[in-house]
Parts: C-alpha cells; sequence; structure tokens
C-alpha cells in the first residue's frame, strides 16, 4: 500500500484543494488606506498572431491585517472571502522588501 501522510492525499485530490482561492504575486501601488493595499499582478503573454510579447497588469485590492506592507513590496496575495466592495484578496506574506524600506 502507498504510505502518504495527509499533506501528501490533499495535494493530490482536487476536492480538497477547491476551498483555497487563486494565489498571485505582485508589487504594491498604494498603502495609504488603513490594513488595505493595492497590489499590481503583471502577466506576459505571446500575442497569438504577431507572436509579440503583450504585457497584462491587473490591480487588486487586499487585506493586510497588520499593516506592514509598503509601497514596492513584492507580495504573495490569495483569493479569500468577500471583505468589502472591492477588497476580495489577503495578503499571506511579504517575498521581498522594497529597496530603501
Amino acid at each position: 500500500m502507498n504510505e502518504q501522510t495527509a499533506a501528501e492525499q490533499t495535494e493530490n485530490n482536487p476536492v480538497d484543494r477547491r476551498g483555497r482561492g487563486r494565489e498571485e504575486i505582485g508589487v504594491v501601488t498604494s498603502d495609504r488606506m488603513d490594513k488595505t493595499v493595492v497590489v499590481a499582478v503583471e502577466r506576459a503573454s505571446s500575442h497569438p498572431l504577431y507572436k509579440k510579447v503583450v504585457r497584462e497588469r491587473h490591480k487588486f485590492v487586499a487585506h493586510d491585517e497588520k499593516n506592514d506592507c509598503r509601497t514596492g513590496d513584492r507580495v504573495r496575495i490569495i483569493e479569500c472571502r468577500p471583505m468589502s466592495r472591492r477588497k476580495r484578496w489577503r495578503v499571506v506574506e511579504v517575498v521581498e522588501r522594497a529597496p530603501g524600506a
């Protein structure tokens, strides 16, 4: 029989992963609100016909419980329940601090 830990079983079973939500990594563009940051997530893809690299930028409003994110920080955000009209993401961790901060 296969000996798997509970974590490995959860990773392999798509039904158990259903409630986690998407994860994105982006740069904080605004931290002026209380416990809220705006995170810009940039994605590059090739145009199907012309093959030029096209950059898409999406801005997400995320909840920052500890108020420790500053403008320019690279952060990991995860999708969660709606917290307000525009806030549907939560900051999980600060991946990299902004230079000079």
